[in-house]
């Protein structure tokens, strides 16, 4: 309050005076100066890199090496430290090594983090009275640190109590940055088990094992049994080429063994796929086997049942008298699935592996007749692309789907 005290007398003086003719844009620049005094706050969202582009090639180059990892990344952070005791250029340095932390893989790193907050001079940017406090002391240092805390954000990384030393000790303890700090480590840990499904935060490359977690997240039955049918592995042929088998990995619960025993003989089973799943940055795809709705045996009702007194009521419990029910749901009854497996090459051989192993556990199968809905191949999300122009008859061919029907 005292300050604003002082800016209103220090414009009441500067009204107050004489001004010499010809000096006005002089007395408008002065009153545009004091008024940015005043409001001094920020735009809202994230601040903006202000920085040229050509300041920051020399840091680049550094960055462009072979040998990408995280021994490679620390070094050319700590060749920038030991090289200069001031360290001119160390927002530049910070800016850059935030762009090529995912080309590294230290992305979600705790450690590089704080090393990068550790490129700060220490104890320059602290301020000294609550005047600096106020008016956001070292403005674009501040901004810089907050970057680095926003980028642990968005790849959800806890800040630890190292980074809160190393911010106090750069900026103190009422800078923006700190603040930054204390809203992380309130909000993280009230959503870090918000998600009763979480996704391992390393994902395994073996790929059985990865293709084992996605359909025990997809089946979500505890009863469901992943079985392996077929492992990777290489086969010399006769005439001397070489045949590669990929993982083929299905699971089925007792369920839905049940399910495939009661299917009508008279309607075949099929087989679609691929679908995608993301397991974050990874798209994996499996395959379904399915029958229509109307594949499920009618129950055939006993003739001496009495029609006064019928053994299911169909009663809306749940429903009250202020419900509006004035609009109508239509309900589409979608066919049961009786497995679902997935393999690295999806082509018809290994499918038809899949269903001679899953014919060991339903017979059923060996008397149905199998159709094979596939799309045209594995092809992972990617922009829509300009279609050329084609005749008619020969986009009607493209869009229908690839029906083949085998029969044992």
């Amino acid at each position: 309050m005292r300050s604003l005290r002082w800016l209103r007398s220090a414009q009441n003086l500067c009204a107050g005076l004489k001004w010499i003719p010809g000096t006005e844009p002089l007395r408008a620049q002065v009153n545009t100066r004091l008024l940015r005094l005043v409001h001094t706050s920020s735009p809202p969202g994230p601040p903006k890199t202000t920085t040229q582009p050509n300041t920051v090639t020399v840091f680049e180059d550094a960055f462009s090496k072979e040998q990408r990892n995280k021994a490679s990344f620390v070094q050319v952070l700590d060749l920038f430290c030991g090289r200069d005791v001031r360290r001119r250029g160390h927002v530049e340095m910070i800016e850059a090594a935030l762009r090529w932390m995912p080309e590294f893989g230290v992305e979600k790193d705790l450690d590089v983090y704080n090393k990068l907050l550790d490129v700060f001079p220490k104890e320059i940017f602290v301020p000294q009275n609550f005047i600096q406090t106020m008016f956001n002391h070292y403005p674009r240092q501040q901004e810089c640190a907050i970057r680095v805390l926003e980028q642990m954000e968005y790849y959800g990384v806890t800040p630890s109590r190292h980074t809160c030393f190393l911010l106090a000790q750069t900026f103190g303890k009422l800078s923006h940055p700190m603040k930054k700090y204390q809203r992380i480590m309130y909000w993280f840990p009230r959503f870090k088990y918000a998600n009763p499904f979480p996704v391992p935060v390393g994902l395994e490359a073996d790929p059985v094992a990865l293709s084992k977690l996605c359909l025990e997240r997809i089946a979500a039955d505890r009863d469901a049994r992943v079985k392996v049918y077929q492992l990777p592995s290489t086969e010399e042929c006769e005439d001397g080429s070489v045949q590669e088998h990929t993982h083929l990995v299905g699971i089925q619960s007792p369920d839905q063994v049940s399910l495939l025993a009661d299917h009508d003989r008279s309607y075949p089973v099929m087989v679609e796929g691929p679908f995608p799943l993301w397991m974050k940055k990874t798209c994996v795809y499996y395959y379904v086997l399915r029958a229509e709705p109307e594949a499920r045996k009618k129950v055939e009702l006993d003739p001496e049942r009495c029609f006064y007194y019928p053994l299911q009521l169909d009663l809306e419990l749940e429903r009250d008298l202020g419900d509006d029910h004035s609009f109508d749901v239509e309900d589409v009854e979608e066919g049961p699935v009786y497995a679902m497996c997935m393999t690295g090459s999806g082509n018809e051989r290994t499918l038809w592996k899949w269903l001679q192993g899953l014919e060991e556990t339903n017979p059923i199968l060996g008397e149905v007749p199998v159709l094979f809905r596939l799309s045209s191949g594995q092809n992972e999300v990617s922009l829509p692309r300009k279609q050329e122009d084609k005749p008619p008859q020969e986009e009607e061919e493209a869009g229908q789907p690839e029906h083949r029907r085998m029969e044992q």
